[in-house]
């Protein structure tokens, strides 16, 4: 049997992130998309309905330690990650089951930044499961949307730099995370209950968590006016027209963007990058 390609699994996981990843210049495209399936792939283990918060623990520790210990693409050790996962080769997805794939996906020169943020995320990701969540205050959920969305906002920072030689306020990317991070709590509210976990603060319902998140979303546009246009900023056009829009569609009591709106926003995204007749 094939196995599906990267951009494949990506298509797969994400309708955000598919479209901005496949329009963006070789090598950079491989680096995005390789530290997009790998982060994808740990979140698949910490958001699993059925792992115990122990084996959710062990798994992310040992990917932690596994991914400090490599030196480079062609010594890469696939090896120690195919003996981590074959007890749970029936509970993991292809995304997770796959991760020193993703590992080596990007350009050889970069990979290691894409290790040492999963890495990263894996450890801050231990750390949230062993504490079962626990979201009490506004500083707490401040803290969980840095742990699971500030590793992929400075990422894209040194990606940027180091392929296009574009310096991205930090704060402007890890902003980026946050933003996304806080509409999908709001999306993911009835599963995430499900699984016995709940990301609200104590005494906020949903009206507190859209404040929160369009709060983030406006701070993330106050950062872009002051960045030029660039490949970024077309890359974060979609995901943000698409978190803006769930927004507006969970406010009217939508469970989710249905596949129209998500092709009428892509359309008029596209119309706008068109240019008009000379």
């Amino acid at each position: 049997m094939t196995s599906n390609s990267p951009l494949q699994v990506l298509e797969q996981t994400s309708r955000t992130f598919y479209l901005p990843i496949v329009r963006l210049p070789q090598g950079l495209q491989e680096a995005v998309a390789a530290g997009y399936l790998c982060m994808r792939a740990i979140d698949e283990i910490e958001d699993h309905f059925h792992l115990t918060a122990e084996q959710k623990a062990e798994l992310l520790q040992s990917i932690c330690l596994i991914l400090d210990s490599q030196t480079s693409v062609e010594r890469f050790d696939h090896a120690r990650f195919e003996a981590l996962f074959a007890p749970y080769k029936d509970e993991l997805p292809e995304v997770t089951l796959r991760l020193s794939e993703w590992c080596c996906y990007a350009p050889a020169f970069i990979a290691p930044r894409v290790w040492e943020a999963t890495s990263a995320m894996a450890g801050r990701m231990r750390d949230w499961v062993l504490n079962g969540f626990s979201v009490r205050s506004q500083a707490d959920l401040d803290r969980y949307t840095y742990s699971v969305a500030g590793a992929v906002g400075l990422l894209l920072c040194d990606l940027w730099a180091w392929f296009e030689h574009v310096q991205i306020h930090r704060s402007l990317a890890i902003q980026f995370g946050r933003a996304l991070q806080s509409v999908n709590i709001l999306r993911n509210r009835k599963e995430d209950l499900q699984r016995g976990v709940d990301f609200y603060p104590e005494d906020w319902g949903d009206a507190e968590m859209q404040t929160y998140a369009r709060h983030n979303l406006k701070e993330f546009d106050a950062y872009m006016q002051q960045l030029a246009a660039s490949t970024f900023s077309d890359f974060v056009n979609i995901p943000r027209a698409l978190a803006l829009a769930t927004l507006e569609a969970l406010a009217e009591g939508r469970e989710k963007l249905s596949r129209a709106d998500v092709l009428k926003i892509l359309q008029a995204l596209e119309a706008q990058n068109t240019p008009g007749p000379a």
